[in-house]
């Protein structure tokens, strides 16, 4: 009953979010799908550049997904409906102890087989730098015992957050780093560092 509701879940959610990513007049250039695995969930670290990394990454990527998102999220029409049926866990980072439950929470999901993303930044960029990663923001994938998945959004702060919150049309590349054991570095920090790395490897490309 769960996968069946997550399934359907993805369909619609899917389609949706390619057409709202579409009416902006953008395309998606994805490249790495081949290094997704077929079976079994995923933790997707991403950066994250703009409101519109949500429907990117709902639209396509070729799993069913759900967020670790902050709590803001919450509030936002029609977006906070759709992250709310799609498993998705909200963040109050200024509440330590809901922070560690909702950790727990996106831990249960990823080992019941469905597939999570974390933006590991806390925030939007609103452009092309990196931020910081937030301490223990991977610590659910060593939890759950599930492969890190590096994501690298480029340019789609150029959608909105670049013309003063306006919608134009933007090229947008998505690139899909290879699996990372969790428990292969020992530490959660070092995986932190492995995931940061990469994806600022690719964004200076």
């Amino acid at each position: 009953m769960i996968a069946e509701k997550r399934n359907l879940t993805f369909k619609i959610s899917n389609g949706w979010a390619r057409n709202l990513v579409r009416i902006t007049g953008s395309s998606v250039d994805i490249s790495g799908l081949e290094n997704i695995p077929k079976d079994g969930a995923v933790l997707f670290v991403s950066n994250h550049q703009s409101n519109f990394d949500i429907p990117i990454l709902l639209g396509y990527l070729p799993k069913p997904i759900g967020f670790v998102a902050k709590i803001e999220l919450a509030k936002v029409p029609l977006l906070s409906t759709w992250l709310k049926f799609g498993d998705c866990v909200f963040i109050d980072r200024k509440d330590i102890r809901q922070s560690l439950k909702a950790i727990n929470v996106a831990s249960d999901i990823l080992k019941s087989g469905h597939s999570m993303v974390i933006f590991p930044e806390g925030t939007r960029s609103k452009g092309k730098e990196l931020g910081v990663f937030k301490p223990g923001s991977l610590k659910l994938a060593q939890k759950a015992g599930v492969p890190i998945i590096p994501i690298t959004v480029h340019n789609s702060y150029e959608i909105y957050e670049a013309n003063n919150n306006r919608v134009k049309p933007a090229r947008v590349k998505v690139t899909i780093g290879k699996p990372i054991d969790p428990n292969d570095g020992g530490e959660e920090k070092s995986n932190v560092v492995k995931v940061y790395d990469i994806i600022k490897s690719e964004l200076n490309k």
